[in-house]
């Protein structure tokens, strides 16, 4: 990925943040036959591995667990994003000298990928991504709710993939590069957007 200086996030806490609050992530891999990218749920094992461990799963009817990758896995995870329009620059009344840009929060996670079928790992998985994903629900679903056989048998239409992760890539580009004008007036535009996501880019704006 890209990254300016300017807009290269480095810390781990920031970085695992954005992975956890990404509902859905992007998992790509490389292959003989091209590459492959299937849009996934994934949830962050902070306790395993120097930079943590990356767990979902697939439909095992999906070619690309079946398909050899070539060299590491890359997870894309995706922040608050916003088109920033020049009309909010103070320097636009200055100099005119302005252009469109897109503020954004990406993680990319690499490291090897494992694939697998064994029916209790995948029910500790499944059962660990439920939870995540139920926990701020007023009445949360659990696996356990349903009968064992039932899930039994949805396991076995899935595999596993477990992604142990080698380098992470942060980037916050939230107008730092600007002056401090311009970042207050983003700030105020996105605010008052209807979209909630770009009110969310919003609040990350330095002041």
């Amino acid at each position: 990925m890209y990254t300016p200086p300017a807009f290269r996030d480095d810390d781990r806490d920031s970085i695992h943040a954005t992975i956890r609050a990404a509902r859905l992530a992007n998992f790509v891999t490389a292959t003989p036959d091209g590459v492959l990218a299937t849009p996934l749920p994934l949830y962050l094992d902070e306790n395993e591995g120097e930079h943590g461990v990356l767990y979902g799963h697939l439909a095992k009817a999906n070619p690309q667990w079946r398909t050899p990758a070539t060299g590491d896995g890359l997870a894309i995870f995706m922040g608050p994003d916003a088109y920033i329009t020049p009309s909010w620059y103070a320097t636009k009344q200055e100099t005119g000298k302005v252009v469109p840009t897109w503020n954004y929060v990406a993680v990319h996670a690499y490291g090897p990928v494992e694939f697998f079928e064994d029916p209790a790992r995948l029910l500790a998985a499944v059962t660990r991504l439920t939870g995540i994903h139920e926990g701020e629900r007023a009445t949360p679903w659990a696996v356990s709710d349903a009968p064992p056989d039932f899930i039994q048998a949805q396991l076995r239409g899935i595999v596993g993939i477990r992604m142990p992760i080698t380098r992470l890539e942060g980037k916050r580009k939230m107008s730092q590069n600007r002056p401090e004008a311009d970042r207050a007036n983003v700030a105020a535009g996105l605010a008052a957007s209807e979209r909630p996501v770009e009110r969310a880019a919003a609040t990350l704006i330095p002041s």
